[in-house]
C-alpha cells in the first residue's frame, strides 16, 4: 500500500426496496482536508486516463456504476513508498470503497468490463489549472502497461 492512500470500506444496509450507502462524512479520518468540488466522469468500456497527479489537491475517488481498475504511482520525494506501484479494483463487482488519493501519487484508471463506468470524485480544493499536472501514459519512469489483459493464472 502506498502511503497516504487510504481505502475506506463502506456499509451498505440492503432490504427488498434496494439499498443505503454512506460515502463520506465531514467527520471522517480520512476527510479531514474537507471538500472543494464534487465530479462525475462516465467512462466507456476500455477507456483508459492516466496520468494525472497533483502538489496539493487531495482526491477521494467512488466508482457505484460499472467497474474500474485505479493505478496509483509514488511521485513524492522522501516518502517512504517512493517509486511503488499500487492497484485498486473498484465498482459493482468489488467491495464498495472509496480511495483517498493524496498528493504527489499519480493516479489513472480504466474502465472494465461491458458497460460504462462512473466515477465520482471529491476534491480538498476547486479545479486549479495550475495545480493539475498530466504525466504520458506511457512514461518509462511508472512502466505501466495501460493495453495489458487480466494476469493469467
Amino acid at each position: 500500500m502506498i502511503d497516504g492512500v487510504e481505502i475506506k470500506e463502506l456499509v451498505t444496509h440492503s432490504d427488498e426496496r434496494g439499498f443505503f450507502r454512506e460515502i463520506i462524512r465531514k467527520s471522517d479520518s480520512f476527510f479531514k482536508e474537507g471538500f472543494g468540488q464534487l465530479s462525475h466522469s462516465c467512462m466507456y468500456p476500455g477507456v483508459a486516463k492516466a496520468w494525472h497527479i497533483h502538489q496539493f489537491q487531495i482526491d477521494w475517488w467512488y466508482v457505484p456504476v460499472g467497474n474500474l481498475k485505479l493505478a496509483l504511482f509514488d511521485k513524492r520525494q522522501g516518502s517512504p513508498t517512493r517509486g511503488e506501484l499500487q492497484t485498486i479494483f473498484m465498482g459493482e463487482n468489488y467491495p464498495a470503497k472509496v480511495v483517498r488519493i493524496p498528493p504527489g501519487v499519480a493516479h489513472g484508471c480504466k474502465a472494465l468490463g461491458g458497460g460504462v463506468t462512473h466515477l465520482f470524485y471529491v476534491t480538498s480544493s476547486v479545479y486549479d489549472p495550475k495545480d493539475e499536472g498530466r504525466i504520458p501514459h506511457d512514461d518509462d519512469s511508472i512502466g505501466y502497461d495501460w493495453l495489458a489483459g487480466p494476469e493469467i493464472k
